[in-house]
């Protein structure tokens, strides 16, 4: 199992304070998280897309071409990027240039993303939904495909066999497609061969089971293999050195922003209980100390069937920089260990 970090790059206030950092230094330190991980072991860093105050990841190829300088192994994808809203194009361009300045380390997660500020604010209409997604999926990867494509759509001009340059330094750039939970979202990428990212930030794992049984059955149905069709996890995690200090460091950002992002959406304010019930065994996030979230990532798996990947949500943390490297540090030197000597570990009950 591949065990990695998702950042939005959120700017939230010192729970000291009240003061929100600058937006210099905030970058500054995500740009250490991600060596952190790199240092520590860790499979994958990935950085969100969004177009709203409270992160500053609207640009996330020029973060991780920033991120691929200063690290060495890591894999740095997007996580993910709104495809919908943008060129396939200029997207292709921007990652395969990431995958030249990070020989080879380059992958991209695309969805339709969660928040709807990027269809106004680049001119597109939100009754296009799908079929914007649909139509540019098809032209990434074709352009993942040959340099020279032959592609007509509605949504942008058409293509005559024009060079679409930079190519990657990998052959095909890693493409993943990122779900929520809309049956066809799971459908569409198990027709297509590709692996799944599911977002997967409440409720109880066992929930999804159904649909990524769907991706599944999808998938064989169109005649690919099993190892072609992975699925991963983009769940709210954190380490710490107890099950109640690694609550305590989450809770307030997720606190903060659940609050701020539920008054626009119609939610009641978020409660301790409800969180504590999340970071329960039962619950969806992975919090608490190494044993405790090791333990929690092998049972998603099992509810899951198998998964390939499980990245940590630790954007929505204090913003206490020591907290979160420590954070990171754990789980690469301690969780990380733990779950992959149980993968290795033949078990006759179990789908891991």
């Amino acid at each position: 199992m591949e065990i990695g970090i998702d950042s939005f790059a959120a700017i939230l206030p010192d729970p000291a304070t009240g003061k929100l950092p600058s937006a210099t230094d905030r970058m500054a330190d995500l740009l250490d998280e991600v060596e952190v991980a790199d240092r520590v072991g860790l499979d994958v860093f990935g950085i969100g897309e969004h177009h709203r105050a409270e992160f500053l990841d609207s640009a996330p190829a020029i973060i991780l071409a920033a991120a691929a300088a200063r690290t060495s192994q890591i894999r740095l994808t997007s996580a993910v990027t709104v495809l919908s809203a943008a060129d396939p194009v200029r997207i292709f361009q921007g990652f395969a240039t990431l995958d030249l300045i990070a020989k080879g380390r380059a992958e991209i997660i695309v969805g339709r993303g969660s928040f709807g500020e990027a269809y106004p604010l680049f001119g597109l209409a939100p009754r296009d939904y799908d079929e914007l997604f649909a139509e540019k999926l098809d032209l990434l990867l074709r352009l993942n495909e040959t340099t020279y494509p032959i592609w007509k759509g509605r949504f942008r001009a058409a293509l005559e066999g024009q060079g679409v340059y930079p190519r990657p330094h990998q052959p095909r750039l890693p493409l993943w497609i990122g779900v929520g939970g809309t049956p066809q979202s799971f459908a569409r990428a198990g027709t297509l061969g590709l692996p799944l990212m599911v977002a997967i930030i409440g409720g109880t794992f066992e929930r999804f089971r159904p649909l990524v049984d769907l991706y599944r059955e999808s998938g064989t149905s169109a005649g690919h293999s099993p190892e072609q069709l992975k699925v991963g996890i983009h769940a709210m995690g954190f380490v710490g050195e107890t099950d109640t200090a690694a609550r305590d460091a989450f809770f307030p950002g997720w606190a903060h922003l659940t609050a701020r992002i539920g008054r626009e959406r119609g939610w009641p304010p978020p409660t301790r209980q409800q969180f504590d019930a999340m970071a329960s065994p039962e619950g969806a996030f992975l919090i608490g100390d190494p044993a405790t979230v090791a333990a929690k990532m092998l049972q998603a798996s099992e509810a899951l069937g198998g998964v390939s990947r499980i990245t940590f949500q630790m954007s929505t943390a204090s913003l206490e920089t020591a907290a979160m490297k420590r954070s990171i540090e754990l789980l690469g030197s301690e969780v990380a260990p733990i779950v992959r000597a149980a993968r290795t570990t033949p078990r006759k009950d179990s789908a891991l």
